[in-house]
């Protein structure tokens, strides 16, 4: 049978990242400091290269591990998988060995069978949550597993939303959201696929999914643009569900324990009240940011602030940090070391050296690929007023033409242009888009969704959240500030302020001397006597 790796508070051990990945490696770290961390097991990496090349006897050892980390989970819980009055849900998540944010797959809400739904509303006497929690699932089933077009799905939660006379489906009261499931389990019908109703089928199909998800196209393009191609495949960690959409005193978000595209100490945090981790990191909404959730939640700001803070002592290292506040209670889903500008690489090895969390030997082996002599922060020249702002998620500018979508953006970076990435929001499909433009910009979105953090690790500027943009796929043009912007067209955007121009604006750069002096004093300070210094 196959290994079950258990976590959760109390647990004094870290199997290896090479096992378990390191996602769930890191998160046994924080269960061993005694941070609230949902329990969880793994099913390590080297099995799911029996369940890709699709080994039988792996599929039934798959159900039977499943199993055994499910009466683990309840156990630990007192929910029961599949129950109608205290049912347990999870999330289904991948781990390589090496962080690839947002390039494999997540189920969530698994278990959220038609009984169990009901056993929500028992539970919490919240129907709306409940049937919330069902077309959620529903619609990552649908997506992930199924591998379903989700054009039909939007558009039936688009007319429902019309018909209920609300902006959005975050304002669809409970009664509309069982409509909605019901609709959506008609569209799996008409397309003579299904959602099984036993919740252990539903958790099997899931692990499957997201152990197949590591030869997706985007995952592949991934490894091959980041030079980790040797990696051999994820784990698949089965985490209790803790619930950010049962109310406006919950919520999901992701924070970081210092800037990750200017490399300044105050924290970064994004959330959005009332809805669940996808809703952050896909970029498909605009959420609220570190001031003014200091100003609305004042505890839960500090206390997130204080667990940024012992993380980033423990991993010795600044920390990207996914977390969900259900009722107020605060628990910590993954931890990471952020991926940051090259900008932000520096100013963060000369400021952890100073502050002795680490060494300046230390400090330097982490700048070792990192070409000190082209760090520069780039500005523009007497730029005036801006025709808009949005927020700037990844620091730097850029100038380029305005493509809408990454095929126009390879076409044009082919022809030899520069290309800005003009979307409605950014996902990590876009991966190819990413790899070719010289900056991006987005209607929706905040700083810490997916592909913000791929843009970062790119070197890529990149403004989300502009209020005002839409994009016509179909006509191929946007309309910013009263203004339409044909593809094609001519875009300066300023990643660090968030501001956006129309035309070219002139570039400038300069060096951050002062911390590159102190990288030389370092170099200087490890050297035998009579042996000069150069930079």
């Amino acid at each position: 049978m196959v290994d079950v790796i258990t976590i959760a508070a109390g647990i004094g051990r870290v199997p290896p990242v090479e096992e378990i990945g390191a996602k769930a490696a890191n998160l046994a770290r924080v269960a061993m400091l005694g941070l609230p961390v949902p329990p969880a097991f793994v099913l390590p990496i080297q099995f799911g290269t029996k369940i890709i090349q699709g080994d039988r006897q792996a599929e039934v050892e798959l159900i039977e591990g499943l199993a055994k980390g499910i009466q683990w989970l309840e156990s630990t819980t007192g929910k029961r998988f599949g129950d109608r009055r205290q049912p347990l849900l999870v999330s289904v998540r991948s781990g390589a060995a090496q962080s690839m944010p947002g390039m494999l797959d997540t189920v969530l809400n698994v278990g959220c069978t038609v009984a169990s739904t009901h056993g929500l509303v028992r539970m919490t006497g919240n129907p709306r949550f409940a049937w919330d929690c069902r077309r959620r699932f529903l619609e990552s089933y649908i997506d992930t597993v199924l591998d379903l077009d989700a054009a039909p799905f939007a558009a039936r939660l688009n007319a429902l939303v019309a018909e209920e006379l609300v902006d959005n489906d975050r304002d669809l009261d409970g009664e509309a959201l069982e409509r909605l499931a019901l609709a959506y389990e008609t569209l799996i019908a008409d397309s003579n696929t299904e959602v099984p109703d036993e919740a252990i089928n539903q958790l099997a199909a899931s692990a499957s999914a997201v152990y197949r998800s590591w030869t997706g196209d985007r995952a592949r393009t991934y490894r091959r643009l980041q030079g980790l191609d040797h990696l051999p495949g994820t784990a698949v960690a089965v985490q209790a569900m803790v619930f950010g959409n049962c109310g406006i005193t919950s919520g999901a978000g992701v924070a970081f324990s210092r800037n990750p595209s200017t490399g300044a100490t105050q924290s970064v945090i994004d959330m959005l009240f009332d809805a669940q981790g996808e809703d952050v990191v896909s970029g498909r909404r605009t959420p609220e940011t570190e001031s003014s959730i200091a100003h609305l939640r004042p505890a839960l700001a500090n206390e997130l602030n204080c667990a940024l803070l012992r993380l980033e002592s423990e991993f010795r290292d600044v920390q990207d940090v996914e977390f969900t506040i259900e009722d107020n209670r605060l628990w910590i889903l993954q931890t990471r070391s952020a991926k940051r500008t090259a900008r932000a690489a520096l100013r963060f090895a000369v400021d952890l050296v100073r502050e002795g969390i680490i060494s300046q030997e230390e400090g330097k082996q982490r700048l070792s690929g990192l070409d000190l002599s082209a760090v520069a922060i780039a500005r523009f020249v007497d730029v005036g007023e801006p025709v808009a702002r949005g927020i700037g998620a990844a620091a730097g500018v850029a100038v380029g033409r305005a493509a809408f979508d990454s095929e126009a953006a390879k076409r044009w970076a082919a022809s030899g242009d520069r290309v800005i990435l003009v979307r409605p929001d950014i996902s990590t499909a876009d991966i190819a888009g990413l790899a070719v433009c010289e900056g991006i910009m987005t209607a929706t979105g905040g700083r810490t969704a997916h592909a913000a953090l791929v843009a970062r690790e790119m070197g890529k500027a990149c403004v989300v959240g502009c209020d005002g943009l839409t994009v016509d796929l179909r006509k191929r043009r946007a309309q910013l500030a009263e203004a339409t912007i044909e593809e094609g067209a001519w875009l300066s955007i300023d990643g660090d302020s968030g501001n956006i121009f129309f035309g070219q604006r002139e570039i400038v750069t300069e060096r951050p001397e002062a911390d590159l002096a102190e990288i030389t004093q370092w170099q200087a300070a490890n050297q035998p006597r009579g042996v000069a210094s150069s930079r």
